[in-house]
This record gives structure tokens, C-alpha cells and sequence, in this order.
């Protein structure tokens, strides 16, 4: 899949339904596999526990559950949450 489809696509929490953006950048790793995704950021919320960058929030790929049509679903809990 490339990164032009996933853009397209909304990236919602599992957790509490919350709608958290659409991807805007990705993050690799050395071996060009996708280490995170980074949505729009946003002051508070449930992404205040998340690594904040100037352009976005980062969001570990290991967070990622499932990649639909239209809809990449991520799963980011208080309780287990730690920055990226």
C-alpha cells in the first residue's frame, strides 16, 4: 500500500471512537519499515499523552490494529500509553 492511499484514509482510536485525522507523514526505520504515523496535532486530549512533533503527533505502528477501506484504526489508552 502506499503512502498516497493511506493519507486518504481517517485514523480513528479504537478506544473512544475519537476521529484523530488523517495520516500526514510516516516515520521509518533503518530497514525502510514504517515505524509510526504521524496525524495532524492537537493540544489535550487523548493525544497529549503522544510524542508531539511541530508538524504532528506521532503515533507507534505497533498502536496500528487494523488498515480498512477508508478507516486505519489505532489503539491509545491512558492506562498503557507511553510516548513514541
Amino acid at each position: 500500500m502506499s503512502f498516497s492511499e493511506l493519507k486518504r484514509k481517517d485514523v480513528v482510536n479504537i478506544s473512544d471512537g475519537r476521529k484523530l485525522g488523517k495520516p500526514i507523514d510516516l516515520i521509518l526505520n533503518d530497514s525502510a519499515c514504517v515505524q509510526a504515523l504521524v496525524v495532524p496535532g492537537r493540544s489535550g486530549g487523548v493525544l497529549g499523552f503522544l510524542k508531539q512533533d511541530r508538524e504532528g503527533c506521532v503515533i507507534d505502528w505497533s498502536r496500528v490494529r487494523r488498515i480498512g477501506d477508508d478507516v486505519i484504526l489505532v489503539e491509545l489508552d491512558c492506562k498503557g500509553a507511553n510516548e513514541a
